[in-house]
């Protein structure tokens, strides 16, 4: 066994459980079973580990310990006597014969018998490994909602027959729509995590990096998915400056962008110069062109912002949404002056569905205090200070909030610290 901090444990497991749910979907089918049993392997690692210390072959103990629990539950149905027989010969991979079913558990989970929805939330619980919390922030829904969801895609998946070994090349071109988002989502749980004491978790980004890495190599004409690379690299590149030495959150006009990774940002822009001309475009190369003119300003105030805002513009008319106009508020604000960018955010602020949306209260607060506005804008800051469930994220609201206090005895209109 191979000692390691308690730390580790969590990206060891956010590494290997799709892998192992693949193999053992491969070798059983049954996706719902098949996942139930990878997450009391995971369990029950989170036992053994911290006491035992990591095991040589982290994929291999895990395929094992699911594979057991499988077994376990078949044990009495005659007919599966032959495959357990099997299963128990040879539980672990044999060295050098491990294989990535990551991918190809991400295009089962796509299945064209599941709603686009619903594809995309199985895929973010199977592969991604994120909770059904953090998957219900990120769709803007309840997590009973989200929890039902997931639940009956496993259902219909299972109604469907569909298995591991049926999903080949030829599907990639009808099921990558909904492939690509969901490794956009997973980049994004890894890059701004919705919950927790860290503000990054760089082994769910260098994942979904590497699985848009193969996705290209698989697709190189795709020019959507060109974009969604060169997006997540121009935004990764971003990553050492985002934090400081205590990890409290650096926004982006105060980091340091000689801390940014000028390899990334060359890639990102190549393969968007690539992917634009060739067309049509699509809501991904529109956000890497936008994340390049970000990264390629030599600091925030040469940033192009009425570039950034007409490219806004665009991806709204391509792509509508409340993330998107809230981004082109901020565009425009900086075009064109607060008020502009505030006005954009009226209509939002009076749907119900986003009022618990932490990030819309924060960009409302940030872009009040540019206005002056300074006792709407620390509520504002309190508020989404309140909401967040990201504790970095939260500790900077909290002190924006809190330079916006005026001097005791002041009120609003007194000296601000």
């Amino acid at each position: 066994m191979v000692q390691t901090p308690d730390g580790d444990l969590e990206a060891v497991w956010r590494r290997e459980s799709p892998h192992v749910l693949g193999a053992l979907v491969r070798r059983y089918g049954h996706f719902d079973r098949c996942e139930d049993a990878v997450q009391e392997a995971l369990i029950a690692a989170a036992l053994h580990w911290p006491r035992e210390g990591l095991p040589a072959n982290p994929r291999g103990w895990l395929i094992r310990a699911a594979s057991r629990r499988l077994i376990d539950a078949q044990r009495g149905d005659r007919a599966r006597t032959a495959r357990e027989t099997a299963a128990e010969r040879d539980p672990l991979p044999r060295p050098g014969a491990e294989r990535d079913d990551s991918l190809h558990v991400l295009l089962l989970c796509c299945h064209p018998a599941l709603p686009e929805a619903s594809q995309i939330a199985l895929t973010l619980r199977a592969v991604g490994g994120l909770t059904t919390e953090q998957i219900a922030s990120a769709f803007l829904v309840p997590v009973a909602t989200m929890a039902q969801r997931i639940s009956r895609a496993k259902a219909k998946l299972a109604a469907s027959g569909a298995r591991l070994g049926d999903v080949g090349a030829d599907d990639l071109p009808e099921r990558v729509r909904s492939v690509r988002q969901v490794l956009y989502l997973i980049f994004n749980e890894g890059y701004a995590r919705s919950a927790g004491p860290e503000l990054l978790d760089v082994a769910v980004t260098g994942e979904a990096i590497r699985l848009a890495r193969e996705l290209h190599r698989r697709l190189p004409s795709d020019t959507e998915t060109a974009g969604l690379l060169a997006l997540m690299l121009l935004t990764e590149a971003r990553s050492g400056a985002r934090a400081d030495a205590r990890g409290e959150l650096i926004p982006l006009a105060e980091q340091d962008r000689a801390r940014w990774d000028g390899a990334m940002i060359a890639e990102g822009v190549a393969l968007v110069e690539r992917a634009l001309p060739i067309g049509p475009v699509g809501s991904f190369q529109l956000q890497a062109a936008i994340a390049a003119v970000h990264d390629e300003a030599a600091d925030y105030a040469d940033t192009d912002w009425p570039q950034i805002a007409e490219l806004y513009r665009m991806l709204d008319a391509v792509a509508p949404g409340p993330v998107v106009t809230m981004n082109r508020a901020v565009a425009v604000a900086m075009a064109e002056g607060p008020e502009a960018g505030l006005a954009m955010l009226e209509p939002l602020m009076r749907e119900r569905k986003l009022d618990q949306l932490h990030r819309l209260h924060a960009l409302r607060a940030h872009l009040l205090e540019r206005a002056g506005r300074v006792g709407e804008a620390r509520d504002a800051y309190r508020e989404a200070a309140r909401l967040t469930t990201s504790l970095p994220e939260q500790r900077y609201l909290s002190r924006r909030a809190a330079a916006l206090d005026p001097e005791p005895g002041n009120g609003d209109g007194g000296r601000l610290r």
